[in-house]
């Protein structure tokens, strides 16, 4: 009877294996989901009280004004001021070439301590050494190494290079340099994490199929590597573009960016509806460049 039998008392009503089975798994799998939620919902509530409520409350208050009216004032007088503009554009400028910095110096790092390293645990613990220090600590190391009395200009002006010292502080130049400090080990591990799972086969399969060393590299693993290099470029350049302490020691107060300029703003202007304003623009930038970042890797590799 297709899987189906009668009991006195239960004449029309159909039984199998499958609906008991059916019957027996729906409480266990409420039970579980409860239990699921009972462990998520504390973090969905710190997650929206001390992050999604504030980050609304930014925006929304940059769509109003004083008096409490609709208004694109505070976006209008941002986007026309010359100053804001030039401090756009450097902080743009400075991310990008950061990240291209950290990619091409993070590529090859990262693909020799997988591939090739003995002492892949301490070289990688070398690697994101910078990480567990301060970034007071690492932004006052250039200070010192870059400075006017410093290591650089010491070395420079005694071999005869130069006959003063050179001003390679408080420049754009100390702070691409503090940023690759700072952020070069997080393209290095998320290189790292996706070399590891190329298979060596593959290497192999190529070169028993006549192809060299350098057409392996191009035709396998840098197209299998654009996962961990996109995950790099968008932590680099997220990173780089809201930073603050870095640029402040080693920018000054002539080389702002927008972290720095939100500071300014609102502790030393008092002006804390232009600085949401900035606030705002940084967050939608970030947004934008990660999209198309995200957008160039499919491009370049469609499996994505």
């Amino acid at each position: 009877m297709n899987g189906l039998f009668s009991l006195p008392g239960y004449e029309g009503k159909s039984f199998s294996p499958k609906n008991s089975k059916e019957r027996l798994v729906e409480p266990v799998l409420e039970k579980k989901t409860k239990i699921y939620w009972l462990f998520i919902l504390p973090g969905c509530i710190f997650l929206a009280v001390f992050m999604l409520i504030p980050l609304f409350t930014l925006i929304i208050q940059t769509f109003f004004d004083e008096a409490g009216s609709f208004s694109l004032t505070g976006y209008l007088s941002l986007l026309e001021s010359t100053y804001f503009k030039q401090v756009f554009g450097r902080s743009i400028r400075l991310s990008l070439i950061s990240t291209l910095a950290c990619g091409v110096l993070g590529f090859p790092t990262a693909y020799y301590i997988s591939k090739y390293s003995k002492n892949k645990g301490m070289l990688m613990a070398l690697a994101v050494f910078p990480m567990f220090t301060s970034p007071v600590i690492r932004s006052f190391s250039w200070m010192v190494i870059l400075g006017k009395k410093g290591f650089v200009n010491k070395l420079l002006v005694d071999i005869g290079l130069v006959d003063k010292p050179l001003s390679l502080l408080y420049n754009e130049f100390s702070m691409v340099i503090g940023f690759i400090q700072l952020f070069l080990p997080l393209m290095i591990l998320s290189l790292i994490g996706i070399m590891d799972n190329i298979s060596e086969d593959l290497n192999l399969a190529a070169g028993n199929l006549g192809a060299s060393k350098a057409k392996t590299f191009r035709y396998v693993v840098l197209p299998l590597s654009i996962p961990g290099l996109v995950t790099g470029s968008v932590l680099v350049f997220t990173g780089c573009l809201t930073a603050y302490t870095t640029p402040q020691l080693l920018g000054g107060t002539d080389t702002r960016v927008l972290a720095t300029m939100i500071y300014q703003q609102a502790m030393s202007l008092g002006d804390w509806t232009q600085a949401s304003v900035v606030a705002v623009i940084m967050i939608v930038v970030t947004m934008l460049v990660s999209s198309g970042i995200n957008a160039v890797s499919r491009k370049l590799n469609p499996t994505l």
